[in-house]
């Protein structure tokens, strides 16, 4: 019960790596809030769980749908102690000059405003209380780039930038922050990373991993519980890698 009393957010959290984060949470006592656009499969799995799991129909990239998503969290717990930026999107393949303008700047909308939008609701709250964790879900993707995912690669590195910065400028607040930056896994995107989803794709992604797997919801929610509980009271601006040695 490393989060017991905790109240935490997890945006995108109906499924994938969000999930796992969710359910973990859940097990070590945390209060938590799944944010997502998905809000039947949140509360889906909201239903699954059980007691002190919330859901809120949040598009990350909307200021006034993060701030009820704030709001929501402190009219139902009081507090937010944790906040889990997991929600991300990807485009396809192909080109750097080939990636269509809508596709650029979804990826931006949704990997690196919604970063600056949930700070804006929430760090205000976790200075006033003087503590607080936020973890941002990046990508080795951010640490080793892959060819032809361009800007969503930019899109991970400016997310570990963020977290440095925001690690710096926060911790005299008491507010810590950090990343995971996870090699791909079975989620919704794994997909849109390879182009398509065959044995071969696979088998030639899986070949840039030593340990010979991809990361999985359950290796998500672990790391997040550490970096999210009072155990990692002295780690911040840590940019995680979960990834199997990908990034070695």
């Amino acid at each position: 019960m490393r989060l017991n009393g905790k109240t935490a957010i997890v945006t995108g959290g109906a499924s994938g790596f969000g999930a796992g984060i969710v359910r973990k949470f859940h097990a070590e006592g945390a209060r938590v809030l799944i944010a997502d656009l998905n809000a039947e499969m949140g509360q889906d799995l909201a239903s699954d769980l059980g007691a002190g799991v919330e859901v809120s129909a949040t598009n990350v990239a909307d200021g006034p749908s993060v701030q009820a998503m704030a709001d929501r969290a402190v009219d139902l717990w009081g507090q937010i102690d944790i906040l889990i930026n997991n929600a991300g999107v990807t485009h396809l393949p192909a080109p750097m000059e080939d990636i269509s303008e809508e596709d650029f700047d979804k990826v931006i909308a949704v990997n690196v405003k919604s970063v600056y939008l949930t700070a804006r609701s929430v760090v205000p709250l976790m200075k006033a209380r003087g503590s607080g964790a936020i973890l941002n879900v990046a990508s080795t993707a951010g640490v080793s780039p892959r060819p032809n995912l361009s800007w969503y690669n930019a899109s991970k590195g400016w997310m570990n930038n963020a977290t440095r910065g925001m690690a710096v400028e926060l911790a005299p607040a008491g507010v810590r922050v950090n990343a995971l930056n996870p090699v791909a896994g079975e989620t919704p995107l794994l997909k849109s990373f390879m182009g398509e989803d065959t044995p071969e794709m696979r088998a030639k992604f899986l070949s840039t991993i030593p340990l010979g797997r991809f990361s999985t919801p359950e290796d998500m929610g672990n790391a997040a519980c550490y970096l999210c509980s009072d155990e990692a009271s002295m780690v911040t601006g840590v940019c995680m890698e979960v990834d199997g040695g990908r990034c070695i």
